[in-house]
């Protein structure tokens, strides 16, 4: 087949999958999040409180990581990426590859494109081994046309033992299913 229309057809495919959140799922799983009260109840970037019976600010709760991490997973799903990014900034951990990742995986998905990439780099700084965030960045390239580096990623998420992840599955499929390498 001829590299332009490769090329072209992968283009296509990233642009009408750079809008979507199906591929906000998870932190290395395959379910999405479950809708709880903090996106059917909650407004304005609040989370819901289950002690309490109500929405709270994440800022001003004293609900752990977990709890908070959750929630901002729950909202960047649902395509709220400014509450997801504020219920971030209320965690402790600011520097696990996780928080990292959503962090970009937000920022990329509200339009800030350098910005998400440079947290994926950051995520994977702090832990080469999360995948997750290889799988974002892979996706991220293949919207920017940047389809080699996004195979490099692909690749490593293979040699780290993830070909069976959906996080391989998911970049694999951003790459139109081709994997040449």
């Amino acid at each position: 087949m001829n590299r332009k229309i490769i090329l072209f057809t992968l283009g296509a495919f990233a642009a009408s999958m750079a809008g979507s959140t199906a591929w906000a799922v998870g932190d290395n799983n395959n379910e999405p999040p479950k809708k709880t009260k903090t996106t059917t109840q909650c407004k304005d970037g609040k989370i819901w409180d289950a002690k309490r019976s109500r929405c709270v600010e994440a800022k001003r709760s004293d609900l752990g990581d977990d709890i908070l991490f959750d929630a901002a997973r729950e909202l960047a799903y649902a395509g709220q990426y400014e509450n997801a990014i504020k219920v971030l900034d209320a965690m402790k951990e600011q520097r696990s590859a996780r928080v990292l990742n959503y962090r970009g995986f937000a920022n990329r998905k509200a339009g800030r494109m350098e910005l998400g990439m440079q947290y994926y780099r950051r995520a994977i700084q702090a832990d080469e081994n999360y995948i997750l965030a290889r799988s974002y960045m892979g996706q991220a390239l293949v919207e920017q046309g940047r389809v080699e580096e996004a195979r490099a990623q692909l690749v490593e998420i293979r040699d780290r033992g993830g070909e069976d992840s959906w996080a391989y599955k998911a970049l694999l499929q951003s790459l139109g299913g081709i994997r040449q390498y």
